[in-house]
This record gives C-alpha cells, sequence and structure tokens, in this order.
C-alpha cells in the first residue's frame, strides 16, 4: 500500500494535506483497496459546511456504500467534479485525480492533529 508521507490521515481512512490556504481530501489507498471498483461519489455541494469526523458524502462501489467522513471542519470550497462522469479515478489515482474535495479550514492547526504515513501505516497494519 501506498500512504505518501506529506499526507495526513485519518481512522476512517481519508487524507488530506494544506494547499494554498486550503486542505485536499480524498480517500487512502487501503480504503479504496478494500472497497473495489468505485462506480459512484456523492459530493457535497460547494459551500457546505463540514465538521471534522461527521460524514460530508458516499463512496458506492461494487462492493459496498460507505460514508466520508471530514478530517477537520470547514467550508468545501470546490469539489471534484471529474468524478461525477469518472468515479474509478478514485481507484487508479487516490492521491492525485482521484481527490475528492477541497476545504478552507476553520482552523488549519487542525491538520496537525491527523495521523502521520507512519502512524496511519501501523493503525491499517493493526486492523
Amino acid at each position: 500500500m501506498n500512504y505518501p508521507e506529506e499526507l495526513k490521515y485519518t481512522k476512517e481512512h481519508e487524507w488530506a494535506i494544506g494547499d494554498e490556504g486550503t486542505a485536499k481530501i480524498g480517500i487512502t489507498d487501503y480504503a479504496q483497496d478494500a472497497l473495489g471498483d468505485i462506480v459512484f461519489v456523492e459530493l457535497p455541494d460547494v459551500g457546505a459546511k463540514v465538521k471534522a469526523g461527521e460524514t460530508f458524502g458516499v463512496v458506492e462501489s461494487v462492493k459496498s456504500v460507505s460514508d466520508l467522513y471530514s478530517p477537520i471542519t470547514g467550508n468545501v470550497v470546490e469539489v471534484n467534479d471529474a468524478l461525477e462522469e469518472e468515479p474509478e479515478l478514485v481507484n487508479s489515482s487516490p492521491y492525485e485525480e482521484g481527490w475528492i474535495i477541497k476545504i478552507e479550514p476553520a482552523n488549519p492547526a487542525d491538520l496537525d492533529e491527523l495521523m502521520s504515513a507512519d502512524d496511519y501505516s501501523e493503525f491499517v497494519d493493526s486492523l
């Protein structure tokens, strides 16, 4: 599995990275692999408020439907519209083309509270 060092991670298998005043959010390589072939991603509306630990959307695969949980609190400033036509980007490129939303964080320091790549890898290995 691939867990880039520059990203931060949650126990719900989302990742986040600070990006010029916003935080880009997606699901991890582990999550996309466990879900299997992703066929649909439900995206929130731009302007929606999200709260850390609460759901902001859904990923549907041929195996199951899973909620997406926001790693931080803030406002959605962008969604990855490409996922409407190509939800499989979450499988093929979970950290680049398959990102899901961008959030303007209420408190940018919240990103620092998330797990490092090493911590996330240890967490996944314990499952």
